[in-house]
């Protein structure tokens, strides 16, 4: 089991987007058995997956008064399961510091049971959230819009992992007509590139991946890039 974690200090540049859709690649295109695990709680990744909870239990998941197993729920999509996030976990960064078990998340993943891989949805923010998801994380991938303040976020996050962490930038939300974007794909030519896309939005709106919604398209082809970048990158 791998576990991958999708994150950014801010929000707004396709986080959820991108752990949706490479959690879709992973059981759809690799024939993977994943979990995603929304820890968000605005529970936009439930949202689309059309499994918002209908009870604020997320949270205690972690305190243990509710075993993960069960709030664990299908999907649609053959191969993928969700662990859905609802507004309990708000106060998540507060608990996990009242508890001061550094590893919690880590522990609840090892015992989830016979998953290939487990992504994670994180909430955006330096948070202990964050710093539990960073521990339990194989890999995290960092979505990045091509900007002089989200890059000054990606390198925040860059100082506060200290490498201790292998990382995945991948410029998001780009839009090849405007000059700042071309300047910085052009500057940073080894990060893979989700194109700003109508697609996109509309694939969410219908509670589906883009992969499945608009096979053909360019950001379909871009998420299936980045996965199977993650891929070659665990395999490593």
């Amino acid at each position: 089991m791998a576990t991958i974690a999708v994150y950014s200090l801010k929000g707004g540049v396709g986080k959820t987007t991108l752990a949706v859709n490479l959690a879709w690649c992973a059981a759809a295109r690799s024939a993977r058995r994943t979990l995603l695990w929304d820890l968000d709680p605005q529970a936009a990744a439930s949202w689309i997956l059309g499994r918002e909870s209908k009870r604020d239990r997320a949270q205690a998941a972690f305190s243990r008064e509710v075993d993960a197993h069960k709030l664990i729920r299908d999907t649609p999509v053959e191969r993928l399961e969700l662990l859905p996030a609802d507004a309990s976990l708000r106060e998540l960064d507060h608990l996990l510091r009242e508890m001061d078990k550094k590893k919690r998340l880590s522990k609840l993943i090892a015992g989830l049971g016979d998953y290939d891989r487990v992504i994670l949805d994180c909430p955006p923010g330096l948070t202990e959230t964050a710093d539990q998801a960073a521990r339990a994380a194989d890999l995290i991938v960092i979505p990045v819009v091509p900007s002089p303040l989200a890059q000054r976020a990606y390198d925040e996050v860059e100082r506060h992992l200290g490498g201790k962490t292998a990382t995945l930038p991948v410029h998001a939300l780009v839009d090849r007509r405007r000059r700042m974007h071309q300047e910085a794909v052009a500057a940073r030519p080894d990060w893979p590139v989700i194109p700003m896309a109508s697609v996109v939005e509309a694939s969410a709106a219908a509670h589906r991946a883009v992969g499945e919604a608009a096979p053909r398209s360019a950001a379909a082809a871009a998420f299936l890039d980045i996965w199977q970048r993650i891929e070659r990158r665990l395999a490593s």
